[in-house]
């Protein structure tokens, strides 16, 4: 059955897979899915990997070489994107990211490997603020809700395939293939992208430069980093190398995120610092959750991995569901979102102690996967409606920003419980109490998320 346009103008489908648009939304789902395939399948991958290429010391730098460089993608992306356009940064960025896949799948020593992580990491910063900047000037208000339900499935799927198709390559081929083999899909990103790439013309009102950002942008590479590796290794080391991560972090914040964002100031303030509230929520808890089910109760590996599935299942069926409802008002839906990742992660104290209900994990990480796919996809909506042409680049750059850093932080805080406190069902549930407040933090501050002056709306190119 063929849709029709009324006279109110095509429909959200038709400006997503109509003809003009079919190509480039693919795209964005494709360059997104690449990223989001990449990192699940590395982390499957990388035991075979470290074995090859070094020792089990080694295990961490690879991935705290991509969240450095991606931190620098992301800013220099996003401030290029808001003086530029997002032109040339959506033709190099895969670029950079395709050819850090390479140089890592022909890695034969550790250095080559981490080289290609940063490759990596670059590419998929800038691409990743590059794609908000595009879904900005090529959908309407509108549409975009549905666009980023779209965004969010193309995280979700990776998630429930990339493990095991990487862990199959690992163990049939070799671990090289898992970098490889993603090779021709960039090349047809690109290629998808590229008729709407050629359209963008340079802003207007192309923003003014930024005094010392590159510095700043290395400082909060370095800080969260640093927070990262801390966090793998709870130890007095460890302790010190984050509190150094931090005095280098909390200048260069000042120049990276809006002005208000701590105190979630009304607006795109309060979008920057919802996003880290709920990425620092729902992402620390699947960190830890598999250990908590094996290491307290007994589950295996795969079992653990259950109530990740339900709850990306969970994600993806209310991210599309959302993209399907333009007219409600993201600040509700995104308190709505909120306070289910508070209940689900609340619901998970019945679980940490010894003496929990360990299946009640399932339907409780739906209900919060479920709450993401609202949340979520609702902030990214009210970051658009939020921000002036030109400044695109940077309030996406931002959110990207504090989601790094609130998963580094709370992820880095359950290490150092674990390392004072010892036994995951002592640990964990202390872990869990302070992630709820995150959450209900984030509740209390949705209505503050809505655009000062309503939206702003984009005709599309």
């Amino acid at each position: 059955m063929t849709t029709t346009p009324t006279d109110r103008g095509p429909t959200v489908r038709d400006e997503l897979f109509g003809p003009r648009r079919r190509a480039v939304t693919l795209g964005i789902v494709l360059l997104i899915s690449l990223v989001a395939f990449e990192q699940m399948g590395v982390g499957t991958a990388m035991p075979a990997v470290v074995a090859e290429l070094g020792t089990v010391a080694d295990y961490a730098w690879p991935f705290v070489a991509f969240i450095a460089t991606t931190v620098v993608g992301t800013v220099l992306g996003g401030r290029w994107c808001d003086a530029r356009g997002p032109r040339l940064v959506l033709l190099l960025a895969p670029a950079v990211f395709g050819l850090g896949l390479l140089v890592a799948g022909t890695a034969g020593s550790l250095p080559q490997l981490l080289a290609g992580r940063l490759l990596q990491g670059l590419g998929a910063g800038a691409q990743g603020v590059a794609v908000y900047v595009l879904i900005a000037l090529v959908y309407s208000v509108r549409a975009r809700p549905a666009v980023f339900g779209l965004v969010s499935s193309a995280w979700v799927a990776p998630s429930l395939v990339g493990p095991p198709v990487a862990g199959l390559v690992t163990e049939h081929l070799s671990w090289h293939w898992v970098f490889l083999g993603l090779l021709p899909l960039v090349g047809l990103a690109v290629l998808l992208v590229l008729p709407a790439v050629r359209g963008l013309a340079p802003p207007a009102e192309p923003a003014p430069p930024h005094r010392g950002l590159v510095l700043a942008a290395v400082a909060a590479a370095v800080g969260v980093a640093g927070l990262s590796w801390a966090g793998q290794h709870p130890t007095v080391a460890g302790a010190v190398l984050a509190a150094a991560a931090l005095a280098l972090l909390v200048p260069a914040l000042r120049r990276l995120l809006p002005a208000g964002t701590v105190r979630a100031r009304r607006g795109i303030a309060a979008v920057v610092a919802g996003r880290g509230l709920i990425a620092g929520a729902f992402f620390t808890v699947t960190a830890y959750l598999p250990l908590m089910l094996t290491a307290t109760h007994g589950w295996s590996l795969s079992e653990a991995g259950l109530p990740l599935i339900v709850g990306s299942l969970g994600w993806s069926a209310a991210a599309a569901w959302q993209g399907r409802r333009p007219e409600l008002p993201r600040p509700r839906l995104l308190r709505i979102g909120m306070l289910l990742i508070a209940v689900g992660t609340a619901g998970q104290l019945v679980v940490a102690p010894a003496w929990g209900v360990a299946w009640a994990a399932l339907p409780l990480w739906l209900l919060a996967g479920v709450g993401m796919g609202l949340g979520f996809s609702s902030l990214s909506a009210l970051l658009l409606a939020g921000s002036r042409a030109e400044e695109v680049g940077y309030h996406s750059s931002a959110a990207q920003l504090t989601d790094q850093l609130a998963q580094a932080a709370f992820v880095g805080l359950g290490g150092a419980l674990l390392a004072v406190l010892v036994t995951p069902a002592v640990a964990l549930p202390v872990l869990l109490v302070v992630l709820v407040v995150l959450a209900l933090v984030g509740a209390l501050i949705a209505p503050r998320t809505a655009p000062h002056d309503g939206p702003l709306e984009s005709p599309g190119l």
